[in-house]
């Protein structure tokens, strides 16, 4: 700090004492690296921080996560509810922002959700199945996250539906099943949300 402010007030003095001009320049050049190399040290750590921060608004203090997933397209879906089970919120965006979560009013927010399932077991001879779906609406459109499994390919899938409610026109975003954290399945046990019958696939 004590040669930053030195550079800054004799910024139009020599800085060294030695009387050859090319002594100095080096020396100058020298100091001039040295602080570029910190300022954008500086800044790497700064931007990493931002990141870091803006990631963890996708599941505040508060909350445990229910699933998370990446998709194909760099987006990121996070549903979560309060700890205390007070709501349940839906978040999706970049992995820096939230472009777009539900419902804005978190009061009643268990009411606007509702899970649907079908499990058919006898693994991959009798071509199993684990589908999860949880939906809202929003606007026209109905929103499906949906976790499902096959056991005659042994595949998981995951990803968002969004359904045109007026035209039934449909539009997929897959995620990544190897992103996949927690589940949909711990709906099964729940007494908060409303169940229905409705299958996606």
């Amino acid at each position: 700090m004590k040669h930053l402010l030195h550079i800054k007030f004799t910024a139009s003095r020599p800085f060294c004492t030695t009387k050859s001009p090319t002594s100095c320049s080096g020396q100058t050049l020298i100091i001039f690296i040295g602080i570029q190399m910190r300022y954008r040290l500086t800044l790497i750590i700064l931007c990493a921080l931002f990141k870091s921060l803006s990631a963890q608004s996708y599941l505040l203090p508060n909350e445990k996560l229910i699933i998370s997933f990446k998709t194909f397209n760099e987006k990121k879906v996070v549903l979560a509810k309060d700890t205390s089970n007070k709501y349940i919120a839906y978040r999706f965006g970049t992995m820096e922002k939230i472009e777009f979560s539900f419902p804005e009013n978190l009061s009643d927010s268990w009411k606007k959700f509702t899970y649907s399932y079908y499990l058919r077991g006898g693994g991959e001879e009798n071509e199993g199945l684990d589908l999860n779906y949880l939906c809202f609406i929003f606007g026209k459109y109905k929103y499906v996250i949906y976790e499902t499994y096959s056991a005659a390919d042994d595949k998981t899938n995951c990803g968002i539906k969004i359904i045109d409610t007026r035209t039934n026109e449909r539009t997929e975003i897959e995620g990544d099943p190897k992103s996949i954290e927690g589940s949909l399945i711990d709906f099964r046990n729940s007494e908060l949300i409303q169940v229905g019958e409705e299958l996606f696939d």
